[in-house]
């Protein structure tokens, strides 16, 4: 009977050690995450900071062709 409860005590305290593990895993999970999307949001900054604008599409010129200078073929 002594020999059950040493077991069931075993079992208990292995049960209290992985669930303290997974807490410490999850804890250190939210951390990483965090700190993931926050490198990911400063590269975006310093990229947009680092990249040029594009060159500004020139206007198009106008020009007036008359019709009566269009020779017909």
């Amino acid at each position: 009977m002594t020999a059950l409860w040493i077991v069931a005590l075993l079992a208990l305290g292995v049960a209290l050690a992985a669930l303290a593990h997974a807490r410490r895993t999850a804890r250190q999970l939210a951390q990483i995450t965090e700190m993931y999307w926050q490198l990911k949001f400063d590269h975006g900054e310093l990229k947009a900071k680092v990249t040029p604008p594009p060159p500004a599409q020139p206007e198009p010129q106008q020009t007036f062709v008359p019709l009566s200078s269009i020779k017909r073929s």
